[in-house]
């Protein structure tokens, strides 16, 4: 088979060649094409030494210990392609923090740097220039038959680097592929290794998860392997809790549909992280109602955010992160009784979570719709409930959208506080509802002070006929807003 490989990549690689050295591409890059996907990102090794490298490219960048150069091409301007990593072949010792070598030495054998690596499927190699595959753990038959493989004894190489039991995890998520049975008994074996590793290298890879195609299926393969616990243990406090109710589901099985809801619709990291947690809380919350012979879980939500913030925190997530999602399963709940819920109560929750966020809440809301084992994704509540928000951020017909508000005008026109002030600004927003250009600071300021000179009675006159005019274009606006969700 012929694969297209980028200029940008090949230009590396015949570069090397080119000065006698031997190349070629390795790892996730040759995986994903043999499966026909697009390398996220281009790895190159050879037998060139780190110092050989950078004598022969113009740019590069050396800072670490395990000797890969990055090739700068300042030409391209695909950021995937702008710094192409290119190690030498290398022997590793021992891993006595099962994190990383305790040294490196550099090969001149290809053959030892495939045996070092992680899976089968991973420890492929492709000359581009020979168009040639070295595979020496039978890669490529692993990949067809969608297995994961450790290379060599597994054992060694989970100990050799422990973050690879999670690895494999991701893999199953991403790939869909099933882990082969000797690798899935070392990693069961293995697990404790785990707490070896930071938590940011575990964050990354739970990221790599959440954000894949399938992370019920990660989570699920996580907790069969007895290695969730090192993740997010709170998770499996909800293993075969039953919650009654509209829910068909454990409160374990209705987290993961609904963080799989959310990798259906490919909406974000933060949004995925909410439908995953939002219900949390609900094991320590669990009680039994004797009168209504239920369970019931009266403030999870609340409890939920402070379990959500801890997990975060742990798993050293960016503070914007922990805050969003915090916010998100801290309200989750707020859209509970369409026919009690007030406009004033909606612009608190759009207060509280952002003008920007209010929309992800109501994604995080289908997504516990959708957990519940509800077979669709909407109804009439939640359209209620957009057309509320709507209505709310709408707002198009309050003195609110005016460029100048009763401060200013008390101080720039040195008015006192008093009714007149409300007299004027509806005065001004009649005028502004007819002629949206009107709205500007310079205009209302100077006709402001021409109102000002008016007779009191007038200019309650003016004021009135402003209120009216609002109510009419709010009720007219509202209207076409209900009509266009198809609520009341």
């Amino acid at each position: 088979m012929k694969f297209n490989i980028p200029k940008e990549v090949s230009q590396v690689t015949e570069t090397l060649n080119n000065a006698g050295f031997e190349a070629y591409l390795v790892g996730g890059c040759v995986r994903d094409l043999i499966l026909g996907k697009e390398p996220k990102d281009w790895d190159v090794t050879t037998n060139a030494t780190p110092e050989q490298i950078q004598k022969i490219f113009e740019h590069t960048f050396y800072e670490n210990t395990f000797g890969t150069v990055g090739v700068v091409n300042d030409e391209t301007e695909d950021l995937k392609l702008k710094t192409i990593e290119v190690t030498p072949y290398r022997l590793e010792s021992e891993y006595s923090d099962s994190r990383r070598p305790d040294s490196v030495k550099f090969s001149d054998k290809l053959e030892d740097d495939l045996k070092r690596r992680d899976f089968t499927m991973n420890a492929i190699a492709y000359d581009p220039i020979k168009n040639e595959l070295v595979d020496l753990y039978d890669g490529q038959k692993d990949i067809k038959n969608k297995t994961i493989k450790a290379v060599g004894g597994p054992e060694e190489r989970f100990g050799e680097d422990a973050l690879r039991i999670l690895r494999a995890v991701r893999f199953k998520a991403e790939l869909g592929f099933e882990i082969e049975k000797e690798t899935g008994k070392a990693i069961q074996k293995m697990a404790s290794k785990l707490e070896k590793i930071s938590q940011e290298r575990i964050r990354d890879e739970f990221v790599k998860i959440v954000m894949s195609e399938n992370p019920m299926k990660g989570i699920e393969l996580a907790h069969e392997l007895e290695i969730l616990k090192y993740i997010v243990p709170e998770l499996e406090e909800g293993i075969g809790s039953d919650q009654k109710g509209a829910h068909i589901y454990t409160i374990w099985e209705h987290n993961l549909r609904a963080v799989q809801h959310s990798a259906d619709k490919n909406w974000p990291l933060h949004v995925r992280l909410s439908a995953l947690l939002h219900d949390v809380g609900k094991p320590a919350t669990k009680r039994f109602d004797k009168i209504k012979k239920e369970n019931t879980f009266y403030g999870h939500e609340v409890v939920g955010a402070r379990m959500t913030e801890k997990i975060l925190k742990r798993l050293k997530f960016p503070n914007e992160i922990v805050e969003i999602v915090t916010k998100l399963v801290r309200n989750h709940l707020f859209f509970s009784d369409v026919d009690k819920i007030t406009l004033s109560a909606v612009r608190r929750i759009i207060a509280n979570v952002g003008a920007d966020r209010v929309w992800e809440l109501m994604d995080v809301r289908s997504c516990d719709r959708i957990g519940m084992g509800v077979a669709k994704e909407t109804s009439y509540r939640l359209k209620k409930y957009h057309s509320m928000i709507e209505e709310a951020m709408k707002d198009p017909v309050s003195v609110g959208m005016l460029k100048i508000n009763g401060n200013d005008i008390i101080k720039n026109l040195k008015e006192k506080p008093g009714p007149k002030i409300g007299f004027i600004l509806h005065a001004l927003l009649e005028e502004v509802l007819d002629d949206p250009k009107l709205n500007t600071k310079e205009y209302l300021e100077k006709r402001a002070d021409e109102l000002l000179k008016l007779p009191e009675e007038e200019l309650k006159k003016l004021g009135e006929a402003g209120k009216e005019k609002k109510d009419e274009e709010q009720e007219r606006e509202v209207g076409e807003i209900r009509k266009k969700f198809g609520v009341k």
